[in-house]
This record gives structure tokens, C-alpha cells and sequence, in this order.
């Protein structure tokens, strides 16, 4: 682990309440493949209308609405209006706090680890 990650991981707050529920839904919506595929293109693509994304694949475009919506609950993806039209864009700030959650549980891991050799070599 490098001298950053332990100190980011030592300011790490414990995972609860707020952070909690927060973290459910981004690794929630993140552990579907469809919603995973989606903020892939999203991130490589930039902001794409539902068409767009529903083009080259047999998903149907409410079935493509319904994943956005899950992952805009999620705080990862909005929706902008440009015209007529609502182009859907990715969310970086969530991976941040997702990313967050990750090195907590790091930090943790790394704690009991510890314990435990220290109680191995004892």
C-alpha cells in the first residue's frame, strides 16, 4: 500500500449511516452488468441520448430508461436537456465517495490483519 493510500485510508471515516445507504446504492447500481456497461459508455462517450446508447444492441429503449434511472437514483448519471432532446452524461462525484467507502474498508482490512499477525507471531 503506498504512503497515500494509507494516509487517505487512515481519514477514511467507518462506513454508516448516511455514507452507508449512500454507498448501497452506487455498488448497487454499479453490480449490474447493464448499468456497469452503460457508465462505461457513458464515461468513454460523453453525454449520449437514450437512441444512442440503445444503438448496435437488442435492449429497448425503456429497458435502457430503466437502468438510467437506477443509476441517476444512484447519483452516477443525469439527464441534460439539450433541445427536444435529454442526452443522459455520467456523475464523477459518486465515484469519488464510492472510492471513499472502498478505502475504509481497506483501512479495516488492514487493521484486522494486523491483529492477526500480531497474534500469529506472538
Amino acid at each position: 500500500m503506498s504512503r497515500l493510500t494509507r494516509l487517505l485510508a487512515k481519514r477514511a471515516p467507518p462506513l454508516q449511516g448516511a455514507a452507508l445507504r449512500s454507498a448501497v446504492a452506487i455498488f448497487g447500481a454499479l453490480g449490474d452488468a447493464t448499468r456497469l456497461r452503460l457508465v462505461v459508455t457513458l464515461c468513454a462517450g460523453g453525454a449520449l441520448s437514450i437512441a444512442q446508447l440503445t444503438s448496435g444492441s437488442d435492449m429497448t429503449r425503456q429497458a435502457v430508461s430503466k437502468h438510467l434511472r437506477v443509476l441517476a437514483q444512484a447519483g452516477l448519471v443525469r439527464d441534460v436537456k439539450a433541445g427536444r432532446e435529454h442526452l443522459w452524461e455520467f456523475e464523477p462525484a459518486q465515484l469519488a465517495e464510492a472510492l471513499a467507502s472502498l478505502q475504509a474498508i481497506a483501512e479495516q482490512w488492514d487493521r484486522a490483519l494486523q491483529r492477526l499477525k500480531a497474534a500469529v507471531e506472538s
